[in-house]
């Protein structure tokens, strides 16, 4: 059974997905560190600097947030987000006092302000809308290519001029009925975006995404959620009118503590240890940098019997499927790396890739796995589910 709880506490907003008792992510939103991404603005250029081929862009928030070049001109290329740079200087194309719709791609910091681009994405449940784009991508994880064929066939007979979309994973097999209905609201949502900038002065808020919370429904809506509990009205509300069109069940516990449904609090804690101890009595310990995470793979306890590379292998396989499972559950985005035990045989390595590869599917998020390197490193990548840049997803043209 996979649920969807949200517990508000103070100025605390805490989102976690169940499965089975199982806490699979867990995500905060602070009241005083209000998430922006995804929003969009009218905004009005401040300061453009030349030698760092960026500018500075006023919208209304508390910082003002930072564009580069990349995130100004059209995309050349969708499957790899490459923009033709063209030797053009940021001063070509904007100027101080300009207005610019932009939409928040990475939030700020308590020192730094939001990054924003100019490439606009609106989510929505089976497809993600591209205004002012040309191109139909296909999430990678639709690996049947006569399938892709269809989806991309039914979103061009659908789409206006000038616009293109993300086929998301959810979109597979799904009647052409159901994608038409789908996109035909997002051009909506678009159209009534337009018609705010074309009344709006700068600098104002056009489009709030409630980044946080309408992601992580529409994300696994379609992989048998079956209720949504909170315990705030105001939450509520705004999720009835999020769930209108979704035959679920959405529970409102008013005041109540969630974090003792399934005794979640005793499962956070273990999350936040360094150590996490696996069944064989091998274990692994996770240490997050500045640059990167490394995660080390220990024999422990476990000794085995005769074969040493049969003792080895079972570790690194209960640490991988242990490891996909923290890096969601902890949302450790960046560079990671994977020390396992060390292993003598090609086979070996590559079935442990292989294993990773496929527990890292039922991630939302995208993770590259780029291998072994000459250290017997494993090498690998993924995006914070916080981060709300919809058109980086694993596509394919």
């Amino acid at each position: 059974m996979l649920e969807l709880l949200i517990n508000k506490k103070e100025n605390v907003k805490t989102i976690m997905l169940v499965q089975n008792g199982i806490l699979l992510e867990k995500h905060e939103e602070h009241e005083n560190q209000r998430r922006l991404e995804g929003n969009i603005y009218l905004g009005k250029v401040q300061n453009v600097l030349s030698g760092m081929q960026s500018a500075f862009i006023d919208i209304g928030e508390e910082k003002n947030t930072l564009i580069k070049l990349k995130d100004v001109l059209p995309k050349v290329d969708e499957k790899t987000n490459k923009v033709n740079l063209d030797d053009k200087q940021i001063s070509d194309v904007l100027k101080s006092g300009q207005d610019i719709v932009v939409q928040i791609k990475k939030d700020g910091t308590l020192t730094k302000g939001a990054k924003v681009s100019t490439h606009i994405n609106l989510p929505g449940r089976f497809s993600v809308l591209l205004p002012n784009s040309n191109f139909i991508t296909v999430s990678q994880k639709i690996e049947n290519e006569e399938e892709k064929q269809r989806l991309i066939k039914i979103v061009r007979n659908i789409l206006p001029k000038n616009t293109g979309a993300i086929i998301r994973t959810a979109g597979e097999n799904k009647t052409e009925e159901e994608i038409k209905k789908d996109l035909e609201k997002l051009i909506e949502e678009w159209e009534r975006i337009q018609n705010e900038l074309a009344k709006s002065n700068s600098p104002k808020l056009v489009y709030d995404n409630q980044a946080l919370i309408r992601r992580t429904i529409l994300d696994i809506i379609d992989r048998n959620l079956e209720r949504i509990i909170v315990n705030d009205k105001e939450i509520y509300t705004a999720i009835s009118g999020v769930l209108q069109e979704f035959n679920l069940k959405i529970e409102l516990r008013e005041n109540e503590d969630l974090f003792k449904i399934y005794d979640l609090k005793s499962q956070i804690e273990k999350m936040n240890q360094r150590k996490i101890w696996l069944k064989c009595g091998g274990f692994i310990t996770i240490d997050k940098t500045e640059a990167l995470t490394a995660i080390d793979v220990n024999t422990g306890k476990f000794v085995g019997k005769k074969d040493i590379e049969k003792t080895i292998y079972q570790v690194n396989k209960e640490a991988t499927i242990e490891i996909a499972k923290q890096l969601r559950l902890r949302d450790i985005g960046g560079i990671i790396i994977i020390d396992y035990i060390d292993m003598k045989t090609e086979k070996c390595k590559n079935e442990i890739e292989k294993l990773l590869k496929e527990e890292l599917k039922k991630d939302r998020t995208k993770c590259q796995v780029e291998g072994f390197t000459k250290l017997n490193l494993l090498e690998m990548t993924r995006k914070n589910m916080c981060n709300n840049d919809w058109d980086n997803e694993d596509t394919s043209v």
